[in-house]
Parts: structure tokens; sequence; C-alpha cells
């Protein structure tokens, strides 16, 4: 059996309908148990975002928000929205706003599980869900588990799908050879990720905001270009989201299907890589990463992806298939790759100039997503060998992923997309178990920290007062 088809039958294993509703349904169980705390604190998700201080030990909030948007932001706000209305139709869509507004309560509670239990290594704060699910749960070899899967998947398994990405829409933009593409890619990444987590915090903090502010831009002049066409596009939306659709109706199990999956593979909810980033904040209390990864499931899903998909369907600049090898609508004959779908929709707009946006877009987009990658994977290899050779593991890993970088950005785009689907299904599925398991936890933080600002007292946390134990960072 050839690889790509061993890669595909074992992705159908994992993303089959029990992640799914395990996805939706840890969203549902959270957004209740916290009394939707993504709606009742969308004021302090944003004020948050400017409280801590890069420390000796840390990085600040923002950055901790920015390095984990990094890893959220990244193709799958371009190629994945794409790939969703092309497999489940524009109903898809709907679906990813579903999963991010369920998912804001799954990112609080794993993001916060992650500060409870962050441990300082080398005089730096790690954290994540192999440091909380060995002392919260009290499980090594479940913790093991997720740490090793941790550094495969983000090692291995995901890089390749952000450089094919870059690769290919440069290719389109500017006949760039996707292999000259992906070995610029590669040598600047080089550069980044062996100047640690302050460079990387300090290279996301600047580069997100940017290429998300520009992203949202562009959709917002082709809404106000087009904009008598947004009625009819919401209509359809909707409609085919809920099978009332005459040409969709047949496929809204697959609008529900690629919608989470992309959802979750562009904002990460659940996934367990948001709370590696919010672990290595300085904050006063857990809750305050809580709420800013929470927010950055919003801007990701509700922003970026949300202007992929406007670009897209109100320009008719999408395909989506039958399921069956044919077409419902085939509105660009021959077009196949995501990156293709969107460079289109804003040339249709601004002739001869979506190419390029899209190209230089998705190259800042996927760039930091891999810097976030390198993050999560060192800071496993980090728990795993616990000091033993842990900057010659660190160095391996940071070769590996460097080498699957290359390696992806001159592979078939759907050898590179099952691949980093498997990373990503498997991560989820271990890490949503741990944090059902651990749920009473963060729900306890939350209620501390509302309990704090409504009496309006300065923030600090005592794990001892709340019956959380075997915590190494914080003075009880």
């Amino acid at each position: 059996m050839e690889l790509a088809s061993i890669v595909d039958l074992v992705n159908g294993w994992v993303w089959g309908t029990p992640l799914v509703v395990l996805c939706l349904g840890a969203g549902v169980f959270f957004s209740f148990w916290t009394r939707f705390l993504q709606v009742r604190h969308i004021k302090d998700m944003v004020t948050q975002l400017w409280q801590g201080k890069t420390s000796e030990s840390g990085i600040s909030s923002f950055q901790g928000f920015a390095m984990a948007l990094g890893g959220r932001v990244g193709t799958g706000n371009i190629a994945g929205v794409a790939t969703a209305i092309a497999m489940g139709g524009p109903g898809a869509l709907f679906w990813m706003w579903v999963i991010a507004f369920l998912g804001a309560g799954s990112a609080f509670i794993e993001s916060a599980l992650a500060q409870v239990w962050k441990e300082k290594v080398d005089g730096q704060y790690v954290g994540g869900p192999a440091y909380y699910i060995e002392r919260g749960l009290k499980m090594k070899w479940y913790a093991v588990l997720f740490a090793a899967t941790t550094v495969v998947s983000c090692g291995f398994l995901l890089p390749g799908i952000q450089s094919n990405s870059i690769a290919t829409a440069f290719q389109g933009a500017f006949r760039v050879p996707m292999w000259v593409s992906g070995l610029f890619t590669t040598a600047l990444l080089g550069l980044v990720i062996f100047g640690g987590v302050k460079r990387i915090g300090r290279v996301a903090e600047l580069a997100v905001p940017f290429m998300a502010l520009g992203y949202l831009l562009m959709a917002l002049a082709i809404v106000i270009i087009d904009f008598r066409r947004v009625p009819e596009m919401l209509a359809l939306i909707f409609s085919s989201a809920f099978g009332a659709h005459a040409a969709f109706g047949g496929i809204a199990g697959s609008a529900i299907a690629w919608g989470v999956k992309r959802g979750i593979f562009s904002n990460e909810a659940g996934q367990g890589t948001g709370p590696q980033a919010a672990a290595a904040a300085e904050v006063a209390h857990p809750a305050q990463q809580g709420l800013v990864q929470a927010f950055s499931v919003y801007v990701d899903t509700l922003g970026v992806c949300t202007a992929t998909g406007i670009m897209l369907l109100l320009t008719g600049q999408y395909n989506v298939a039958d399921g069956k090898g044919g077409f419902l609508t085939q509105n660009l004959p021959g077009v196949e790759h995501g990156p293709a779908y969107t460079q289109l929709a804003v040339d249709t707009v601004l002739p001869g100039f979506g190419s390029a946006f899209v190209a230089v877009a998705l190259f800042f987009f996927a760039f930091t997503t891999i810097m976030a990658y390198a993050y999560y994977a060192e800071s496993n290899v980090d728990y795993l060998l616990r000091g033993r050779s842990t900057r010659w593991g660190i160095r391996a890993i940071r070769v590996v992923l460097l080498a699957m970088t290359f390696f992806g950005s001159v592979r078939t785009v759907g050898l590179a997309w099952a691949m980093g689907d498997i990373g990503v299904g498997l991560m989820a599925w271990l890490n949503i178990l741990a944090i059902l398991a651990l749920g009473k936890v963060g729900v306890k933080v939350l209620r501390d920290y509302e309990e704090q600002v409504k009496a309006g007292k300065p923030l600090s946390f005592d794990p001892a007062k709340l019956g959380i134990p075997d915590t190494a960072c914080w003075k009880t």
C-alpha cells in the first residue's frame, strides 16, 4: 500500500464522527458549565490582553496571545476554509462559527489549567496538557503519551501543510518554483527558532496583528464593493448549513463534519496547542490567560476565517464537490488548491492584485504558525527529557521540523493535509478527554477570578484556597 493510501486510511479513523461529536459536545458542556463565559466576559477578554508584563521567567499576556494566535492563524484560514466549502458547501462556514463559539469555552479551560500547573524550566515558564495531565490527573503515562504525540505532530506532521501552501501560493503568484520557496522558508525559520521562545514571542507580537488586520481590511473592502449581495450570501450560508438549500441540502452532514474539522484545524480550540503558549505568560491569575486565549479563537475563526469565506462566497470563486467524484457547483473548473480560490476571489475585485496579496498574507499566516509549532514541539521535548540531554533533544527536533518544512513544500497537497489532519486529530482526542476530566478545576479558577473582580480586589491566585494540589509556580 502506498504512503498516501496509508495516511488517508489513518486520517479517516482519527477524524471519524466520534471526534466531531466529542469536539462539539465538549464545547457545549463547557459553555453551560461556565455560564457562557465566551459571551459574559468579552470585555474582559480584550482588557486582559494588556495585563501582565514580560519578566525573566515569562512573556507578556499580549505575547502569549500573539504566539498562540500565530499558531491558530495559518493556512487553515485560507486554504482550510476553501476546502471546507469545497467539501461541505457554504454551510460549512456556519459550522466553523459554531465550533469557534463553543470552542472558546474549551480554550478557556485548557489555558487556565496550563497556567495552574505550569513549571519553571531553565528560568522560563513552560506548561500545557502534559503538565496538567501529570499533576492534575496523576497519570504520568497519559502525559507522556500526549507529549510524544505533540512532538510528532508539531515537529513532523504539521509543518508541511504550512510550507506547502506558501510554496503553492508563491508559485501561482510569482512563478517561483516550489522548492525555492521551501528553501527560503526553511532558512528563515531556522534563523528564528534557534533564537528561543523570547524571540518567537517578539516576532509574533509584530507579525500577527499586521497580517490579520491587513487581511480583514481586504475582506471589508470586498464587502463594501459588493454589499448588495451580502443578504443573499448569508441566506446561502444558513440554508446550506441546515440542509434547506436546493443544491446543497444533500450534504448537510458534510457541512457539519468539514466545518468542525477545519474549524478546529484553524482555531485549535481543545487541541492542546494554545495552552502551551498560555503557560509561558507571566500573569497574576490563571483566568487572565484563559480569557485571552478564548479571545484568540474568536479572532481566528470569527475574524480571519470569516474574511476568507466572505471573499469566496461574495465573488462566487468556489467549487462544491458532491462526494461521489463530481460537483454540485463548479465555478472554477480545474482549480484544486485552497490558496488559488482566495487569490482568484481578490482578483475579481482588484484585478492583478489578488495572487500577490494572498501569497504574501499566506506567508505571514503560515510562517508564524510553524514558529508556534517549533515552540510546542520543544516544550514537550523538555517535558519528556526533563534535563536528560534536553539540549540535544531540542536541537534534534528543530532539525526534524526544518527538514519537514522543506519536504512538505514539495509534496502533493493531499498528502500534506492528510498528515496534518492526523496530528491535529490525535492531539484533540487526548487533550479534550483530559480537560473534561479536569474541568472542575478550570471552573473553580473562573469563579475565583469573577469573585475577585466583583470585589474590586487586585488579582492574585492561591491554589491552596481552592483545594488545587501540586502546583509548582504559585505561592500559597
